[in-house]
């Protein structure tokens, strides 16, 4: 098997830099990192090359989004389709240095439906949000999806992202919380509401949570605590459902977007907000001059005990936005193959070996 270069030849460039520790973090945490970029339409995996340092591997793939998955296998949204990406290297083979090889091997064409979160249900299929739709849905064999539901203010499906729900947190494989910009019942009705009407719903009852949220996403369920991302101020924070209030853990000098616990750690994503009317006039702007701060694009640690940032990975350039982060539990350093070149074309493996002689 022949394995590929990163994509970076024909990429823009950028700098990725982090925080003194953060390799070490990632060793003592025996974990790497996935995460998405639309706006610059790449997949980043962060490991460890064998001298410790950072490990930056890179794919294209045209608006990648929601993100999901393991070691083995990875589920990634992008502009109209939703691939599955396998690892094909056997347990302890590496190659030339990595020890995960992720190849797109099934991809889904779902239409532009604008899928933002993707969780993995209890038959293993992907559970996910389809925003244009406003509606939690999962894959058909037949048609573009199969919806399992919808928020009880949205009067019917319709391909106009009402309310723009875009958050998804899973409990055992069952979809429990959603997050939504709004509770808007017209076409982009959301934009309306972008400072101050955003919910957390429970799926379980129909209820509404949460509410008075700025453009809140990623809601994530561990060790019985829900953890979301106030994006339109900058908060990342915990979630009482019983009391209806947010408790917020640490500021984020960005658009923070894009979650995932490990252990008592919190892997934020932070992008730069975008200048246009979507991402202005909220409270994260006030915030950021009252601490003069410029926004930041990259990737925060924070220890969910004390609050505090402990680690960070930052991105310049022409990376700005970031959508979605997941752990990779027990891998240390992932590459993955792509689309873009003739690479996936030549790249071949065999799952097991036929006997040298046929069967009597």
């Amino acid at each position: 098997m022949n394995f590929p270069a990163p994509d970076t030849a024909a990429a823009p460039k950028f700098e990725i830099t982090s925080s003194r520790q953060f390799p070490e973090w990632m060793a003592e945490q025996r974990l790497s990192l996935a995460f998405t970029t639309y706006q610059a339409g790449k997949l980043f995996l962060i490991g460890l090359n064998a001298q410790g340092k950072l490990s930056v591997f890179e794919r294209t793939f045209n608006r990648c989004m929601g993100l999901a998955g393991d070691g083995q296998t990875l589920w990634m949204s992008t502009l109209y389709q939703l691939w599955r990406l396998e690892n094909a290297l056997a347990p302890g083979q590496t190659a030339e240095g990595y020890d995960r090889f992720y190849i797109p091997r099934t991809a889904y064409t779902t239409g532009d439906l604008d899928i933002h979160d993707i969780g993995i249900g209890t038959d293993g299929k992907p559970v996910f949000i389809a925003t244009l739709f406003g509606c939690v849905a999962t894959l058909s064999e037949t048609h573009s999806i199969r919806p399992l539901w919808k928020p009880p203010f949205i009067s019917r499906l319709a391909a106009e992202d009402r309310c723009h729900l875009n958050g998804l947190a899973l409990a055992d494989g069952v979809p429990r919380y959603v997050s939504a910009v709004s509770k808007s019942d017209v076409a982009d009705g959301w934009r309306d509401k972008r400072r101050d009407g955003g919910v957390v719903m429970d799926v379980r009852t129909n209820e509404v949570v949460l509410a008075g949220l700025s453009m809140p996403h990623s809601p994530r369920l561990a060790d019985g605590q829900l953890y979301l991302a106030d994006s339109g101020t900058g908060r990342f924070g915990r979630v009482d459902v019983n009391k209806g209030t947010f408790q917020e853990i640490a500021f984020c000098p960005g658009y923070i977007r894009g979650l995932t616990i490990h252990n008592n750690f919190a892997v934020v994503g932070m992008s730069r907000p975008r200048h246009n009317k979507t991402f202005s006039g909220l409270a994260l702007d006030d915030e950021l001059k009252r601490r003069e701060v410029e926004p930041r694009c990259g990737l925060l640690v924070i220890d969910l005990r004390s609050g505090d940032i402990v680690h960070w990975l930052r991105l310049e350039g022409v990376v700005e936005e970031l959508y979605d982060v997941v752990v990779l539990l027990g891998v240390a350093r992932p590459m993955a193959l792509g689309l873009v070149s003739d690479e996936i074309r030549r790249t071949v493996s065999l799952e097991n070996d036929l006997p040298s002689t046929a069967p009597q």
